[in-house]
């Protein structure tokens, strides 16, 4: 992957899009073992039932990797300067997510770039959006 370049870009731009699979049960477990999140609401849906979830949900952090992914497919993780979410819904298994990314601002000067990013499932709910911020050469 190459280092993408600040000149290749214009506020408006969108970056590639990610579209996940349907998020499976199994996925979440998985990662509660990856991330120490063992929390029941995302691994055992008796118990989420039981708190009126209607299930288990998705961690939120395993959404914002999502979106995390949608932008190292794009760009070379050392470009990514920053990063940060809001949670706007919760993500439940079988929900298909698709990532995406607009340019938001560039400044030239410090060749940074900032693009708005969001994950959102197959009937348009945004899950999470926020703003990454790219080092370009």
């Amino acid at each position: 992957m190459q280092r993408i370049k600040l000149s290749d870009y214009k506020q408006g731009d969108e970056i590639p899009e990610l579209k996940a699979s349907a998020i499976q049960h199994m996925d979440l477990v998985r990662y509660a073992g990856a991330s120490g999140d063992f929390n029941p609401i995302h691994t055992d849906p008796a118990f989420a039932e039981k708190v009126g979830l209607g299930g288990t949900i998705a961690h939120g952090m395993y959404v914002m990797a999502l979106i995390g992914r949608c932008v190292t497919n794009w760009v070379t993780p050392a470009q990514m300067k920053s990063f940060g979410v809001k949670f706007k819904a919760m993500t439940k298994p079988g929900q298909a997510i698709t990532c995406s990314g607009k340019v938001k601002k560039i400044k030239e000067e410090e060749k940074l770039m900032t693009v708005s990013v969001q994950a959102a499932d197959q009937d348009g709910e945004v899950k999470a959006a926020g703003d990454i911020v790219i080092a370009c050469d």
